[in-house]
């Protein structure tokens, strides 16, 4: 039975709808309100409902597959490209209808727990954020008055105090009560994070997966409860190496007339998942007490930036490999393809 296409362009409190009504051969490209919306598709027969991958996209497209139809969400990158002249809702749910009927990898639909560790470390980012941006402002205002502060986090805690005595002597003290105010401020952010990084430990112990993915080297718990919380369904991945593709840390091809061409790492996908997982290559690298066969055959005809991002690469292969097949990492594991 082929379904009907059926392009939605999700908003906060409008939606477009557009589809071609089987039957009578009717365009229909019409707005429905929110609270009419799954009221909408409940009584239809199963289609094919294409949205993009955004705001509130996963919690409708759980409720639109819980009712029977099949949903697939994609990049607004490959919708945009079916966009024609301006750009309107009734448009954007014209392009998404025509996107929907293309081949193409969709986004695999997240379950809400996978949601719920992902807000974890959106909030946690945040949080590192303000910090960043609380230190670099005491800097710089410090810096008017001519104190310099050296790098590093430890390095600032030490001579803060020491700096606010100083200035004290010439400057009001409303000013100096607002440094230490900011100052201590900085603590209060530090116990924040740590308490969220508690919480993703706790929820450690009891996601399976998370537990696999960790038995990794290189791999911590930052970077294991992102990459199950962020690949979604294993399965909608045919192979490692597609999902080292999503992440973005696989050669950028050019090419004509034949000859393809390989560029640095393409940086598409998630660049906060792609920065864990080199990061903790490095870490993997550096830290490793008997480095493998691999990494050392690499480090001596490849720079160290370089086998930095292979391994990472290597280390989204082995999670996809270990989600996808569920089983157990070990280490000396060689894959043997059939004859």
């Amino acid at each position: 039975m082929k379904l009907t296409p059926v392009g939605i362009d999700i908003a906060k409190s409008v939606f477009q709808v557009h589809y071609v009504d089987q039957e009578t051969g009717e365009i229909v490209n019409k707005p429905i309100k929110r609270a009419k919306f799954l009221e909408y598709f409940a009584n239809r027969a199963p289609c094919l409902i294409g949205m993009e991958a955004c705001g509130g996209s996963h919690h409708w497209a759980r409720q639109l597959t819980n009712m029977g139809h099949e949903v697939k969400l994609m990049p607004a990158k490959f919708v945009k490209a079916f966009n024609i002249r301006n750009k309107n809702d009734a448009a954007d749910a014209r392009a998404i209808w025509m996107a929907v009927q293309q081949p193409g990898k969709p986004v695999a639909v997240k379950t809400e727990i996978q949601q719920a560790m992902l807000a974890l470390h959106r909030m946690r980012q945040q949080l590192i954020k303000f910090r960043t941006m609380q230190i670099n402002n005491l800097r710089g205002l410090l810096m008017e008055y001519g104190e310099i502060m050296s790098k590093g986090r430890n390095k600032l805690n030490k001579e803060i105090p020491i700096v606010l005595e100083r200035i004290a002597e010439r400057l009001p003290a409303v000013l100096i009560d607002t440094f230490r105010e900011q100052w201590n401020g900085l603590a209060k952010l530090d116990e924040q994070v740590a308490e969220i990084e508690r919480r993703m430990r706790e929820w450690k112990k009891e996601d399976k997966a998370v537990k696999a993915v960790s038995e990794i080297c290189g791999v911590g718990l930052l970077t294991a409860t992102a990459a199950v919380s962020m690949m979604g369904d294993p399965k909608a991945f045919s192979s490692g190496r597609e999902f080292a593709a999503w992440v973005g840390i696989v050669p950028k091809q050019t090419g004509s007339g034949g000859k393809v061409t390989l560029h640095g790492i393409s940086k598409r996908g998630d660049t906060y998942l792609r920065t864990l997982l080199i990061h903790g290559a490095r870490s993997a690298i550096e830290n490793a007490k008997e480095p493998s066969e691999w990494v050392e055959q690499m480090m001596k005809r490849r720079p160290k930036n370089v086998v930095v991002v292979a391994l990472a690469n290597k280390m989204a292969r082995t999670i996809w490999a270990v989600l996808a097949h569920d089983r157990p990492y070990q280490k000396a594991y060689v894959s043997v393809k059939p004859a």
